[in-house]
């Protein structure tokens, strides 16, 4: 006899909760609402290769189990990360077979962008011959991670992160639902809780699920049996929340960008709230205030030079303090740039000359400006005729490019 007895495993609420037709399904409406061609497409099981691209807990997985339930094709299901080329391989020979009776097959592969190109590659000419349908998912973008091959021969749909309003619908229909959700628990749920969960999950339907999941799990009922779920409880459930950020994908490049426009356009409210948001995740501070000292000089220039001052003393403060503290210099020397005057003048003008330079013949440095302190320099005529300004109260007029240029606008 069995010392104790194992509960039977249940799958996770989001996993339970996962929508089994596209009426189910909450979001997406800009490529799945009524009359929107993918919609179109999955109901008339009539879909063409599709590449499903957007952040953790959007609906990728999901969307493909709905199309799993919908399609009359056989699915095959793989991911990225566990499969090897040899097991890719029999998948494919699997497929061909099937086709060959007479039978589609769709592909689910979750996480292309761990595929390295020998694998991308592989999947290419099947693709192609319509020997699978595949449907690939990944939260990095697939213009970056994917082949050009592949992705000229697929749709790509982007997922946006979900509302609040849409989270808060999904764990509404988790907290009903008595075969799949919590409709048999005794929850009570306040409100500031439930919108503390659905705001604290940025978009993320799963983080939202997991959450409500964990808070229902492990509050003891009251006298009554009821188990209330309050702010507090709701706050140490999802605890510090995940910022969608990868320091090499979409939102390392777009949050810097914005970060950097932020400044270019003087709002410094947006600049810090961009700075936080790559603190907060995780980014190289060093990288940062590295950006900070280019802007310093592109985008403000001599319209404060003090601003370039700031910037490159910002860096040495952050490689000498690091973090949490550097936040603080970080934030000053962010907030100097954005409010300083801005010129781009001196990156107009470098700009401008390294592309005379580049392209045009190269101007010869004139005789009166050449070095004249070795021996034999004067016989070459190197300096002859040169004016030196201190002897004319610091400015004399004379040539320093045989042909005039005008680089520097300020």
């Amino acid at each position: 006899m069995a010392l104790f007895e194992k509960e039977p495993l249940t799958p996770p609420l989001a996993y339970r909760m996962c929508p089994e037709t596209l009426d189910e399904y909450i979001g997406q409406k800009h490529i799945l609402g009524q009359g929107k061609l993918l919609r179109r497409a999955i109901e008339a099981d009539r879909i063409t290769s599709l590449i499903l691209y957007g952040p953790p807990g959007t609906g990728k997985t999901a969307l493909a189990k709905t199309i799993a339930k919908k399609t009359k094709a056989y699915f095959e299901w793989l991911n990225a990360a566990t499969i090897g080329l040899d097991e890719l391989r029999k998948v494919i020979q699997h497929a061909k077979n099937r086709k060959a009776q007479g039978i589609r097959t769709i592909v689910f592969l979750d996480e292309i962008h761990r595929f390295n190109k020998l694998q991308q590659d592989t999947l290419l000419p099947d693709v192609e011959e319509g020997n699978i349908t595949l449907i690939a998912a990944t939260v990095e973008n697939p213009f970056f991670y994917v082949n050009s091959t592949l992705l000229s021969r697929s749709q790509v749909f982007q997922l946006k992160p979900l509302s609040k309003e849409d989270l808060l619908e999904i764990m509404k229909n988790a907290l009903s639902d008595k075969d799949r959700g919590l409709g048999n628990s005794s929850l009570i749920l306040d409100d500031a809780a439930l919108n503390h969960i659905a705001e604290m999950s940025d978009g993320d339907a799963r983080k939202a699920l997991s959450s409500l999941e964990i808070a229902a799990l492990t509050t003891q009922p009251d006298s009554n049996g009821h188990v209330r779920i309050t702010l507090e409880t709701a706050e140490e459930s999802i605890q510090k929340k995940h910022i969608v950020y990868d320091k090499k994908g979409d939102q390392h490049y777009d949050t810097i960008s914005a970060f950097i426009k932020s400044m270019r356009g003087s709002d410094p409210d947006a600049a810090v709230y961009y700075l936080a948001k790559m603190l907060y995740a995780g980014e190289d501070p060093r990288f940062i205030a590295r950006r900070i000292v280019i802007f310093a000089s592109e985008d403000v220039g001599n319209a404060d030079p003090m601003a370039l001052v700031v910037a490159t003393s910002t860096l040495r403060a952050v490689e000498f303090i690091g973090m949490p503290e550097a936040k603080i210099p970080l934030a000053q020397a962010t907030i100097y740039v954005a409010n300083a005057p801005k010129s781009n003048a001196c990156y107009k003008a470098i700009e401008a000359a390294m592309e005379d330079i580049s392209t045009e013949e190269t101007m010869e440095v004139p005789d009166h400006l050449k070095d004249s302190h070795y021996p034999g320099a004067k016989k070459l005529g190197h300096g002859e005729g040169y004016k030196y300004p201190h002897d004319y109260g610091g400015h004399v007029d004379q040539d320093y490019l045989p042909k005039k240029k005008k680089y520097y606008k300020p």
